[in-house]
């Protein structure tokens, strides 16, 4: 192997699978080429290594259960979406509705603090 092969080798070999994928894409679309078939075969060897894993961005807000305090439960509700009085209500009553649904990290966080300071029982999915 010549020593310009030898250090693109060397190279690419620190990057991180997340950075070599979009290096891939790069190629992909600067070359108008597709690298599935050899991707593949490349990406079955460096999974053994190492697996990605993709931080979820988008999470969903769902009751389990409205608690004995169901009415500061509906007000709650009521706070952190448009809904009237009775869908709110309606909602809290539902086990596995969504009270928000593809909110960022933080902002799921935040409903469910409320949510559950208020009596109910929420999952984060």
């Amino acid at each position: 192997m010549s020593d310009k092969l030898a250090k693109l080798v060397d190279e690419l070999s620190t990057l991180s699978v997340l950075e070599a994928a979009d290096l891939v894409k790069m190629l992909e679309e600067k070359w108008g080429v597709s690298a599935a078939a050899p991707v593949a075969v490349a990406a079955a060897g460096a999974a053994a290594a190492a697996e990605p894993v993709e931080e979820k961005t988008e999470f969903d807000v769902v009751i389990k259960d409205a608690g004995a305090k169901k009415i500061d439960v509906i007000k709650v509700i009521r706070q952190l979406t448009s809904l009237g009085l009775g869908e709110a209500k309606t909602l809290a009553e539902t086990a596995g509705g969504k009270v928000l649904a593809a909110v960022g990290k933080d902002a799921a966080a935040e409903a469910k603090k409320k949510l559950e300071e208020a009596g109910a029982v929420i999952v984060v999915e």
